[in-house]
């Protein structure tokens, strides 16, 4: 186990969800929020430098926003993971394919007028240390297929394909393969905070129709894989600079600095010590 142990948080909305990621941990150990009495379990991720807070937060984008920003002031995550199960938008995405999300678009937003609904889309980027991971971990796996693609988000369980709801994705948020109800949370309140990124992992579950006939347990199952697999490849943010140059070896932010090689602009006062032509006493 590395002696440096850098800190995850991984955020499921279902218990199956949870319980997929939770397979991979070891050493698991229960942490309660001293105020608000928030659940979250600590374990290790073996031959990783990660230890992994897992949050199951329930379902909605509130719950989810709320939470998400909960842990980020309470246990001050590098990166956080929201991992779970999503209804598929196209056809070429299959049960059991997981989708990494490259934008999360919050459905709803818009003006309401005679003419019609004027879509106002909001949308939120997945991490790009985060995404370039999740490449090259996902890149070539051959347990399931792996889409980095962008996804659809509200408060509505979408089980018509045919619907008004399902026409209004396809009509403004063409590029959607998948759609769920917690990713805009979590992103938004990660943007705010703006020290941790985020990155959506779903697995597809069925193809967000009435007769779902998909499987949770698959997707859920392929999503915790997934996720292990970016966590495996991530590396921890470096807190020292490893370059060649006049700041090497310090760190950001420290208030020790080598001038050395460096070059400046302006005026410069200094004060000379030393022998001067003459000036038998060197004063």
């Amino acid at each position: 186990m590395p002696e440096t142990q850098r800190t995850v948080a991984v955020l499921t909305a279902l218990s199956l969800e949870y319980d997929a990621v939770r397979e991979h941990l070891t050493d698991i150990e229960t942490l309660t929020h001293p105020r608000y009495g928030t659940k979250a379990k600590l374990g290790q991720l073996p031959d990783t430098p990660w230890q992994v807070v897992l949050v199951n937060m329930g379902e909605g984008t509130l719950t989810a926003a709320t939470l998400t920003e909960r842990v980020l002031t309470w246990l001050d995550p590098e990166a956080v993971l929201l991992v779970g199960v999503a209804g598929g938008l196209k056809e070429d995405i299959g049960i059991g394919d997981v989708v990494v999300a490259t934008k999360v678009y919050s459905i709803h937003g818009g003006k309401e007028t005679p003419e019609g609904f004027l879509v106002r889309p909001e949308a939120w980027h997945a991490s790009h240390r985060l995404e370039q991971a999740a490449k090259e971990a996902l890149g070539n796996t051959a347990d399931f297929k792996t889409h980095f693609k962008p996804i659809a988000v509200g408060d509505v369980l979408l089980a018509d394909r045919k619907s008004k709801l399902a026409q209004h994705i396809h009509e403004h948020y063409n590029d959607a393969v998948a759609i769920e109800m917690e990713s805009s949370g979590v992103a938004n309140a990660v943007q705010l905070a703006g020290e941790a990124g985020a990155l959506i992992i779903r697995g597809i579950s069925d193809k967000a129709e009435e007769d779902k006939g998909g499987s949770q347990p698959r997707a859920a199952g392929n999503a915790a894989a997934a996720a292990v697999a970016v966590l495996r490849e991530l590396t921890p943010k470096q807190t020292t600079d490893p370059r060649e140059g006049p700041f090497r070896g310090d760190t950001y932010g420290g208030d020790h600095f080598d001038f050395r090689q460096s070059t400046f602009n302006g005026s410069f006062v200094a004060k000379f010590v030393g022998h001067r032509p003459g000036d038998e006493d060197g004063r």
